[in-house]
């Protein structure tokens, strides 16, 4: 028997990556916020409060509140020991290759995935503008643009998203505002709300707290997406401190955005004018007296989905360099661009375009079964990354709680950023996601999902474990 070797020193937090660091720290706090500000809070939360009804608020609070403590540990983690990677990188320290190995392919297979679903719906909205165009054309055209921009400097995705962002951001305050005066009945032709919509039809909570759990599983995949922050903090001049803001801005904003919206939608019209499938800013914004707000919000949620496709392409291309830097990856996806920026710096390279073309054409794919068999082969791959992020979750909630140790003895002064009352809150979270896996379960819309997700994970699992059990092989030998 041959004993496992020690785990590696913690990396110094300084360490340089061998990307560009072309990213402010602008564009980091708006890819927290819009990361996930897209179709999931436009439309699918009418879903959401058709089932919960008022107390969709509270589901948006449970579902906020996990990913926050999520966010909080990956923000501890990744403002200590920066990297590309993130999250994988340190499950790998954490729990060893296995985990890292099956925490960096599940999450960029997740990525490729949904960026299908993201390109199609795009698609349709621009073939509704212009019928003309078909919508595989759209798909093309808008595949072409992204990768074109994620093939030069890293400073133009991160421009894409810092506009993306904005706009989303604006129309969630300005939806905020004229909610708030049709509330108080300042706008014209307007009586004051009140409370009525929370009260009426059944009570606050007119599934009881079944609704409420439904309404949590609905919704609490529409908070993923942050995690791309933590990725893309590997690439700005002090990714440390870089983290550490863009975490503590972007969950506070974010659970601010998401309930307060829901909180606005509920009291301005009563829950049962509501349809899963229907915006919900659409119905309140045609009953305050805004003109075209059908047009308005599908404008909207166009540039949702182009900047999470944007977003999901910069992950997944981050992502699977860093396996490659780790051997987990064919190593030809390590090289990157070389270039000098007109003040001298090395902001115009350093892009890993191979990475970025592998992310890509698989992207490329999705679409097509997407395209040709959408509730057949594509519902398959879509159902197989269903719960892929809830167990990514947990892989970072298991990571912290056996990282901070480690950082505690031999980096201290790297804990710039402490999860809240550790390991208390770590320990709830863990526990937490797994209630929200034994719910779907018991859920006969969602049961395919975790079945499928957890079917794809195995796999993962048996991959990693058998390179593992390859490679100490080889070292006994």
């Amino acid at each position: 028997m041959h004993d496992s070797p020690p785990p590696a020193p913690l990396p110094s937090p300084t360490r340089p990556e061998p990307l560009s660091h072309g990213l402010k720290q602008r564009h980091l706090t708006m890819l927290g916020l819009g990361g996930v500000i897209g179709a999931g809070l436009f439309v699918g939360s009418g879903a959401g409060i058709a089932v919960a009804g008022p107390a969709i608020v509270l589901s948006y609070l449970i579902a906020g509140a996990l990913a926050m403590l999520v966010m909080r540990m990956l923000g501890e983690m990744s403002s200590a020991m920066p990297a590309s990677g993130s999250f994988s990188v340190h499950a790998e320290r954490a729990l060893g290759r296995w985990a890292g190995f099956s925490a960096g392919w599940l999450y960029w297979f997740l990525l490729v995935v949904v960026l299908a679903v993201e390109a199609t719906a795009a698609a349709q909205i621009a073939h509704g503008w212009v019928p003309a165009v078909e919508p595989w054309a759209w798909v093309l055209v808008f595949m072409v643009v992204f990768t074109a921009a994620n093939l030069t400097a890293v400073k133009n995705f991160g421009e894409f998203e810092f506009w993306f962002a904005a706009l989303k951001v604006t129309a969630i305050v300005v939806f905020l505002v004229l909610g708030l005066l049709a509330i108080f009945g300042v706008l014209p032709d307007t009586d004051p709300v009140g409370l009525t919509n929370l009260t009426g039809q059944g009570g606050f909570l007119p599934n009881g707290w079944d609704g409420v759990v439904s309404g949590v599983l609905t919704v609490v995949f529409a908070f993923g997406g942050l995690e791309v922050v933590t990725i893309a903090a590997a690439e700005t001049d002090d990714p440390a401190r870089a983290v550490g803001r863009a975490v503590r801005s972007a969950v506070v904003r974010i659970l601010f955005f998401y309930v307060g919206s829901m909180l606005v939608i509920v009291t301005v019209l009563p829950w049962t004018a509501q349809q899963a499938g229907l915006s919900p800013y659409v119905k309140v914004l045609d009953a305050v007296g805004v003109p075209s707000a059908g047009q308005i919000m599908n404008i909207v949620v166009f540039v949702a989905l182009l900047s999470a496709l944007n977003a999901n392409l910069y992950g997944s291309s981050r992502m699977i360099f860093s396996l490659a830097e780790r051997g987990e990856a064919p190593r030809a996806l390590l090289k990157v661009s070389g270039g000098v920026a007109r003040d001298g710096s090395a902001a115009d390279g350093g892009v890993p375009r191979r990475a970025v073309l592998a992310s890509v054409a698989f992207g490329f794919v999705s679409v097509l079964l997407n395209l040709r068999w959408p509730e057949s082969v594509f519902l398959y791959m879509l159902n197989s990354v269903g719960a892929v992020l809830l167990f990514v979750w947990a892989l970072i909630a298991a990571s912290q709680l056996r990282l901070r140790g480690r950082i505690e003895r031999e980096a201290p002064e790297a804990l710039t950023l402490k999860m809240w009352c550790f390991p208390y809150l770590t320990w709830l979270t863990l526990a937490g996601l797994l209630g929200v896996l034994v719910l779907m379960l018991t859920d006969d819309t969602a049961r395919p999902q975790v079945l499928w997700s957890a079917g794809a994970t195995g796999l993962v699992l048996l991959v990693a474990l058998g390179r593992e059990f390859r490679d100490r092989r080889g070292i006994g030998a």
